[in-house]
């Protein structure tokens, strides 16, 4: 059994890092889009959204809980800092030319209850989902890591619905339809886990082989605002 005690951070965290941000970044731009399977009304973030819950796992089964909590923390700055950047440029008047004001506010002018129901909700499923995963993985022996990526995505996805879905939509969407589109949300993000689990999987084997780390949270403050300590 592998345990790190190093306090650096690799290349290959870094590049997890990168991935997380941009998938975050780019879910934010695709949810002001509603697509539909059949009958089953969805936003566009979930073609993105649950790769970000896929490397959250990656990084708590290889490098421990603190290096996930600092990456959900930069995940949230690097995400908000876009949001705010676009709603200034949104605030400010177009040029007397510019002919497309309405689709950049539809995708910029995100409303402040969405905003806030939004980060709310990405900083306690990510949490939730790292917590899960690293309470299970010390319990288990480190065994099990599919049932493990399966059960904290589930955890993780459910507590993002029950925050977000009540938050951003309640008066907006039929009250009956809540509960339905929150199921919805989990069941398809989570089957989507399901379905890329061997590649997550191999990912995982070769990154620890690569990094020479397998990291235990033995020990570890659970504490959400503990950033820096990794």
């Amino acid at each position: 059994m592998m345990n790190n005690k190093d306090n650096k951070v690799s290349v290959l965290f870094m590049l997890f890092g990168i991935l997380f941000c941009v998938c975050l970044i780019a879910a934010n731009v695709l949810e002001t889009k509603q697509i539909a399977f059949g009958s089953i009304s969805l936003t566009g973030g979930l073609i993105v959204f649950p790769v970000s819950y896929i490397i959250n796992d990656c990084v708590c089964e290889v490098w421990g809980y603190k290096k996930t909590r600092m990456l959900i923390w930069t995940g949230f700055a690097m995400n908000f800092f876009f949001v705010m950047l676009g709603a200034i440029c949104d605030m400010i008047p177009g040029a007397p030319y510019w002919t497309n004001d309405e689709g950049f506010h539809a995708v910029f002018g995100l409303a402040p209850r969405i905003a806030f129901a939004s980060f709310l909700a990405f900083i306690c499923g990510s949490f939730v989902n790292a917590y899960v995963m690293s309470k299970m993985k010390l319990s288990s022996g480190g065994k099990n890591f599919s049932l493990r990526a399966v059960v904290s995505t589930i955890f993780g996805e459910s507590v993002d619905s029950i925050i977000f879905f009540p938050l951003a939509l309640w008066g907006v969407v039929p009250t009956e339809e809540l509960p339905w589109l929150m199921l919805w949300q989990v069941f398809l993000k989570t089957a989507y886990e399901v379905v890329v689990l061997p590649l997550t999987i191999r990912i995982v084997r070769y990154v620890k082989r690569h990094e020479q780390v397998d990291t235990y949270d033995n020990d570890v403050n659970y504490s959400i605002w503990r950033v820096f300590s990794i």
